[in-house]
């Protein structure tokens, strides 16, 4: 298992890969496969047999699995593509930090 650092809700950009350079936000991520789902990013299309849910079946268009290595995270405050780092406050809180402005991201 990894130690992932991304999470939910995070704007990330994929760096390598059919959809290098395009940024797109975390829907959910899967820590033991160590993979990622983000909004518009790696779509693949999947016929799907009718239902009751979907009586016209067909094909449907859908965000597949992005291994975790090959997006890095965009800081909110510098709008760049970063590696991240974890400190501590002085109140002992850990924090995550942007290697490139030095500004605190969130607190984990």
């Amino acid at each position: 298992m990894s130690r992932m650092g991304i999470r939910k809700d995070d704007r990330v950009k994929v760096i390598s890969g059919k959809d290098a350079g395009k940024e797109g936000k975390v829907l959910r991520r899967n820590v033991e496969k160590d993979t990622l789902i983000i909004e518009n990013i790696n779509m693949v299309t999947k016929s799907v047999r009718p239902s009751q849910k979907d009586p016209r079946g067909g094909l449907i268009k859908k965000e597949a699995a992005v291994r975790a290595c090959k997006v890095m995270l965009v800081c909110p405050s510098c709008g760049k593509a970063t590696r991240i780092a974890h400190a501590y406050l002085d109140n002992g809180d850990k924090v995550r930090v942007c290697k490139k402005c030095g500004e605190i991201i969130d607190k984990i």
